[in-house]
């Protein structure tokens, strides 16, 4: 199953698996990017929530804003390499 998730991901993980050289991991930071990942999808759709209660149609930025940096965390911190994880974070 992941390996079929991976392949319908690659154009996200691409970019974030590319690259040579050394890079620093740690088990925590995965741990920390999908905490993260859950926290910003949670704020998107309370934002949309806000929005649809507001009748505001620029309500729906921080919901679009919010959600694909959730959607990429979520993707990068569950189906990503320890290479992908380490240059979300900027550590090499």
């Amino acid at each position: 199953m992941k390996k079929q998730l991976r392949k319908i991901f690659i154009p996200i993980l691409r970019v974030f698996e590319s690259g040579e050289g050394e890079y620093h991991y740690k088990k925590s930071d995965r741990k920390v990017l999908n905490i993260m990942g859950l926290l910003f999808i949670f704020l998107s759709g309370y934002s949309a929530v806000v929005a649809i209660i507001a009748s505001e149609l620029a309500g729906f930025l921080p919901f679009l804003v919010f959600f694909l940096i959730g959607f990429v965390c979520a993707i990068v911190g569950l189906l990503g390499s320890d290479r992908a994880v380490s240059k979300i974070w900027s550590r090499k």
